[in-house]
């Protein structure tokens, strides 16, 4: 069993920048494929990027991040990372990780999930 934690949300200004990190405990997840989504008020979630076990292979599951968001991860500190450039009130949402093995192209196999992390972005 894996628990991921969210954390670095926050209020941002348009424009600006966060990242946030999303770490596992439990058990290492070193062999999970870890995805990022977010969910705004009224919609549904939505998925954004995911980055395979060993961070050779980023997918980017929608057009709206590209450019801006980007991931990576540290498997030594058991920890992944999304990072938000160029930040615009479209942005705002609660966003959440999730892991899995082989989930990065395969998004149904996201089975672990975050409790998620607000982030606002002001106009």
């Amino acid at each position: 069993q894996v628990q991921l934690v969210e954390s670095g949300g926050g209020l941002v200004q348009t424009g600006g920048s966060l990242r946030l990190s999303c770490t596992a405990s439990g058990r290492y997840f070193d062999d999970d494929d870890v995805g990022w989504s977010r969910q705004a008020p009224g919609k549904e979630r939505e998925l954004l990027i995911g980055i395979n076990w060993r961070g050779s292979s980023v997918t980017y599951y929608t057009d709206a991040v590209k450019g801006r968001f980007t991931i990576s991860r540290d498997n030594a500190q058991n920890t992944v990372y999304l990072q938000m450039n160029i930040l615009n009130p479209e942005d705002t949402a609660v966003y959440y990780c999730a892991a899995g093995l082989g989930a990065s192209f395969d998004p149904s196999k996201y089975v672990y999930w975050g409790q998620g992390t607000q982030v606002t972005v002001s106009s």
